[in-house]
């Protein structure tokens, strides 16, 4: 029999969806009933599945998402003040593909990083690379790889992503540096690559934050113009859990 021979050869190639498909293929009395054409098609298509599944899995595992969200499952009970408008407007994509923003403000437990998560997740899907940060550990690792001279390296991973999320920004002090770094790394995405941010502070405090007003002023010109504003309300997601528990 030929069968194993050409199956073996299928996975030294990494034709492993072709493989399994022409595995079920030779298990299966009804395939003979089939044409030629319709079952090599089968076995392109199970090609096709698993190259992209396997591709989506990578792309998720790079995002280091914190959440696993889908926008399926987003809640848009009126007391969130979300609408199920905008967020069909992001489900297009169209935000990301002409290198856009998204802010998400909102009190704690609103519901902030699932959103952020799950538009990530979605980009993902459509076939986009992503990366997640939360905020205060994002800016550990700057300051971590300024001393220790790998910052040229996570410049570069975070400029290889089509989409940058910063999750609960303006949660910690930072000195001027940090923001230096985030000026840097905003303007490397210009024209290039889209940012999602989530703050439980409205982003009209988000200048008085700053210590430079420069810089401050250079970091707002390049996030807020343009960009896709949710302001989320309510009383946390977190707690009514707990009282229907």
């Amino acid at each position: 029999m030929l069968n194993e021979p050409t199956r073996q050869k299928l996975l030294a190639m990494k034709l492993n969806g072709m493989a399994e498909a022409y595995e079920e293929q030779c298990t299966q009395a009804r395939m003979a009933e089939l044409s030629f054409e319709e079952r090599f098609a089968m076995l392109i298509e199970r090609q096709w599945i698993w190259k992209e599944n396997r591709s989506l899995a990578a792309r998720l595992a790079y995002a280091q998402l914190k959440e696993p969200a889908c926008v399926e499952d987003i809640d848009f009970r009126e007391s969130r003040g979300l609408k199920r408008t905008v967020i069909d407007q992001l489900r297009s994509c169209d935000w990301i593909r002409y290198h856009q923003a998204v802010i998400v403000t909102g009190p704690t437990g609103t519901g902030k990083t699932y959103l952020a998560c799950a538009l990530a997740h979605l980009a993902c899907r459509e076939g986009y690379r992503a990366v997640y940060f939360y905020g205060p550990k994002l800016f550990r690792e700057l300051a971590i790889a300024q001393v220790d001279g790998s910052l040229p390296k996570l410049f570069k991973k975070i400029a290889k992503a089509q989409l940058l999320v910063i999750d609960d920004w303006g949660m910690s002090k930072l000195d001027d540096q940090r923001y230096r770094d985030i000026l840097e790394i905003l303007d490397d995405r210009q024209g290039v690559g889209a940012t999602l941010i989530t703050s439980q502070f409205p982003v009209d405090h988000w200048h008085e934050a700053i210590p430079d007003p420069t810089v401050a002023d250079a970091i707002l010109d390049r996030l807020i113009h343009g960009s896709h504003r949710i302001e989320l309300e309510g009383e946390s997601m977190r707690k009514r859990k707990r009282k229907n528990a």
